[in-house]
């Protein structure tokens, strides 16, 4: 993959979730063809088919929900009092408020997004609520604008699969993990060779799915980058709401939902 297209893949994801955050609606993220300005699926309907609680979903500023992702991070995080997570793709901030929410007081957590629609929002949602101990920043997942070995979690839920440099963003998730730190992500991977109308299509990339890797080659990104403990769960149950990402595409064929957690020794 040449820079041109990698610069190419960064700016569409900007500007198709940039638009996600400005149309108000929800859902409208990990699809191939963007619903911005058409009726969307609700948010919290959409978060609870991806694993979410009926908890979850309401105890979060309005507008932090947007319907986003493919699975629930925090399900596998085991936050701890007094923890400071970092959430990758932080988006309009749902997984950080309900981080902030298991770490107490004593922790923090910190939200990182590239596009300063989605940093805006978040930032909005941040006041609403009230806490303090939550912040969100503007930078790239591949070049992180957080310190060495200050995280002890890394939470994030599918969008590593939006970067077209994976391994570099593993690289930098395990420079900021404290030792003994962990990664708690919810994504997309591949599992058959997608049909090359597919993968060229710049709308599927943006959609969560063609930027999909296959379970061996996150693995062997994961060992590059330091990691052990590494463990990834395919779940297979995902294809049920995959398949509405684009209807009749059969990209529920292709990708699935799964975990993956590793641990920096």
């Amino acid at each position: 993959m040449t820079q041109l297209s990698n610069d190419n893949i960064r700016k569409a994801v900007r500007e198709q979730y940039g638009k996600v955050a400005e149309s108000g609606n929800s859902g409208c993220g990990c699809s191939a063809f963007s619903c911005c300005g058409k009726s969307a699926p609700d948010a919290k309907a959409t978060s609870m088919e991806l694993g979410y609680s009926n908890a979850d979903v309401n105890e979060v500023p309005d507008g932090a929900n947007m319907g986003l992702g493919c699975g629930n991070p925090k399900a596998i995080a085991l936050l701890k009092s007094g923890e400071t997570v970092l959430d990758l793709g932080s988006g309009g901030g749902f997984d950080s408020f309900l981080a902030v929410k298991e770490v107490g007081e004593s922790g923090q957590v910190i939200g990182v997004d590239m596009t300063p629609e989605m940093v805006s929002k978040a930032r909005q949602n941040s006041d609403i609520s009230g806490y303090e101990n939550v912040d969100f920043r503007l930078g790239e997942l591949e070049n992180l604008p957080i310190a060495d070995g200050i995280i002890d979690v890394i939470i994030s839920n599918c969008v590593i699969n939006l970067s077209p440099k994976k391994e570099r963003v593993f690289r930098e998730a395990f420079r900021v993990l404290k030792q003994g730190g962990r990664l708690a992500i919810s994504d997309i991977v591949a599992t058959a060779e997608m049909p090359g109308d597919v993968k060229e299509d710049m709308a599927m990339y943006t959609g969560c799915i063609a930027g999909a890797s296959y379970v061996q080659e996150l693995e062997s990104m994961l060992q590059q980058a330091g990691f052990e403990n590494i463990q990834i769960r395919q779940k297979d149950e995902s294809k049920t709401f995959i398949r509405n990402w684009a209807p009749g595409s059969k990209v529920e064929d292709y990708v699935v939902s799964a975990t993956i957690e590793a641990v920096k020794p």
